[in-house]
């Protein structure tokens, strides 16, 4: 049997008949000048995401489309201030098959089993005999290993893709390799445990089989808490399985960065961080985050079929401003 029409996102010009099936993200129900409800959200496929608009719209189907993860969509392609947007003619909910997922979820363009290969090798030089064998709890959980491998590090932020979450990982741990260095003081082991850690709690956080959103589990309890919670059995495993039981305080340590490298309360922090080390992964966590989220928006990769018109980004809520897309360099 044949595969549905499908057109790809990334590939869209003004002016397209458009037909497929997309992830949604971030439903609402806007009011127009004349005070007419229209449906907002944004579209996402593998190739990349767009604003999309239904002009004529039913407010009482609102309610199914907003728990739907993926879509049904027929439209056509117009040029807004300078960019393509989506204007929805016809939109039904619909699900979709495990095998249709990599199509129509971004997914990373690194190779999922290289990152996490060099992600054990970091892990293996870790020198404490307590710390490496609480590296092995952790490793030695497939179920989890293998949710970490492909979860998205968020659901419409930065990496949010398949993926992402190892990519975001492995990228702060590579980081904090590169400058550790120029920082003797602080404890690598510490370090490099305490980035593994900060973010796994994702991994129960987000849901991604039917387009990415929060679970129960990330709704009531979150992924800091959750990550916390988990560090505490982990290390009670490992010390009594390996022999080799994690001091206390670096228990502590390691706890206290989970729970603080979000940096400020408003950001969701639970503590401010309070350990050198605490504070060099709540800055690495925060310059690999924000500056993939720069470049996703101002430089994506691959560029996208039709070059954006102006010099500058729509603003990017999460950084508070426009983003100059140029190289200037390049020119």
């Amino acid at each position: 049997m044949s595969s549905p029409p499908h057109t790809d996102i990334r590939a869209l010009v003004p002016n397209t008949y458009v037909e497929g099936v997309y992830s949604i993200l971030n439903p609402q129900i806007g009011t127009t000048r004349g005070g007419k409800p229209y449906l907002k959200c944004l579209l996402r496929d593998a190739t990349g995401e767009i604003a999309a608009r239904q002009w004529s719209f039913s407010e009482e189907t609102f309610p199914e489309i907003e728990r739907a993860g993926f879509v049904k969509v027929a439209g056509h392609s117009q040029l807004y201030n300078g960019q393509v947007q989506l204007i929805i003619e016809q939109i039904t909910p619909t699900e979709i098959t495990e095998e249709q997922i990599a199509a129509l979820l971004p997914t990373t363009t690194r190779d999922i089993d290289e990152m996490f290969g060099e992600l054990r090798q970091l892990l293996g030089t870790l020198e404490h005999p307590a710390m490496k064998a609480l590296a092995d709890a952790y490793l030695n959980d497939e179920e989890l290993m293998a949710r970490f491998r492909v979860a998205p590090a968020a659901m419409n932020l930065h990496h949010a893709w398949i993926g992402g979450l190892l990519e975001h990982t492995l990228q702060t741990m590579k980081l904090a390799e590169a400058m550790l260095p120029l920082y003797p003081q602080l404890s690598r082991d510490i370090v490099m445990m305490g980035l593994l850690l900060h973010d796994l709690g994702k991994t129960s956080e987000l849901t991604w089989e039917q387009g990415f959103n929060y679970s129960t589990d990330g709704n009531l309890v979150g992924h800091v808490v959750r990550g916390a919670i988990w560090l505490q059995f982990k290390a009670a495993v490992a010390g009594k399985e390996s022999g080799h039981r994690l001091p206390s305080d670096a228990l502590r340590v390691l706890q206290h960065i989970i729970v603080s490298h979000h940096g400020e309360p408003e950001f969701g922090a639970a503590k401010l961080p309070s350990t050198p080390e605490a504070i060099f992964i709540s800055l690495l966590d925060n310059l690999d985050a924000k500056t993939q989220m720069a470049l996703t928006a101002a430089r994506p990769d691959p560029a996208p079929a039709v070059e954006t018109a102006g010099d500058f980004t729509d603003k990017v809520w999460a950084l508070g401003t426009r983003l100059y897309r140029k190289d200037p360099l390049k020119e």
